[in-house]
């Protein structure tokens, strides 16, 4: 699903409230129920079971419980996570977030209010400076580029970067936000705005290399051609690493969430692949300090 949201009726369908229902739908099917199953235990409609598999009303932490003993599932791990999930989409739905303060277009809302509540994060980025490593000049550079035509909002530039600053408040809060970023070279050789850009954002790039919640890795020319090259994709994890996973993945005129599943499973494979080529950490600071000395 393309859009941030979907609605039916007064429900409203959020990302996280579907991969938490996929993930129910998983664990029906494994169990060999069927939805009047579940309606049964929870002494409720089918109707109100299809909607909590889709996404379109928050979970009770009771009914998710009943539903865990049904279909068998023990593991406080597993428990554990679905829970977590639950209360994640919950607090986001009747949150209203510093972002509601701004210009900010529909799909990147979705994206930064579930980025607020995420725990992790993997970036991998082969055009760009990631956003939440971007100095206002580059944004501002960027947004005055060419590459801005096919993304740029209605957002005035000041505000759209002071949104952006807001969000790069996550790496130094508590708990901070954890960080995993590889970036291709390329994306530090062409710099939008030339050198003047490029000098404040290879320091800041230091800077937040050295911060116990980022880590900062550069795929160099050297290391060849690979998968990831198509395109840009960020895994947002809520939970234990990998447990209820969520891809972002941008691509020009589209943006699309990858709510779990095996597909979201490949991307976190991808990117360790990526990282398992990419510099490490020592050597990618000591990359960009080379590239400030070439400028």
């Amino acid at each position: 699903m393309t859009a941030n949201q979907a609605t039916l009726g007064n429900s409203t369908s959020s990302v996280l409230g579907r991969r938490l229902g996929g993930e129910l739908i998983t664990l029906r099917t494994a169990a060999g129920l069927t939805q009047s199953h579940a309606a049964k235990v929870l002494s409720s409609s089918i109707t109100k079971v299809t909607k909590m598999e889709r996404g379109w009303v928050p979970m009770r932490d009771p009914d998710l419980r009943a539903l865990c003993e049904l279909y068998g599932v023990h593991d406080p791990r597993v428990v554990g996570g679905l829970l977590e999930l639950a209360r994640v989409d919950r607090e986001r739905r009747k949150a209203r977030g510093w972002w509601s303060d701004y210009t900010i277009p529909a799909v990147l809302q979705e994206y930064v209010s579930l980025e607020s509540a995420a725990t992790a994060i993997k970036a991998w980025q082969p055009a760009f400076i990631p956003g939440l490593l971007q100095t206002p000049a580059y944004v501002r550079a960027l947004r005055s580029s060419p590459a801005a035509s096919v993304t740029k909002g209605p957002e005035p530039d000041e505000e759209f970067i002071a949104a952006r600053l807001a969000r790069q408040r996550r790496l130094t809060d508590d708990p901070p936000l954890s960080l995993r970023v590889v970036v291709y070279e390329a994306a530090l050789r062409n710099f939008p705005g030339g050198t003047a850009t490029a000098e404040g954002q290879l320091q800041a790039l230091t800077r937040a290399a050295a911060l116990p919640s980022v880590e900062l890795r550069i795929f160099p020319f050297s290391a060849g051609t690979h998968p990831g090259l198509v395109g840009s994709f960020n895994i947002i994890s809520f939970a234990a690493p990998g447990a209820m996973d969520i891809v972002y993945v941008e691509a020009p005129f589209v943006e699309r969430w990858v709510e779990g599943g095996e597909a979201a499973a490949a991307y976190d494979e991808l990117f360790e692949r990526i990282t398992e080529r990419a510099l490490d950490e020592g050597e990618s600071v000591a990359f960009l300090h080379q590239l400030r000395k070439e400028l």
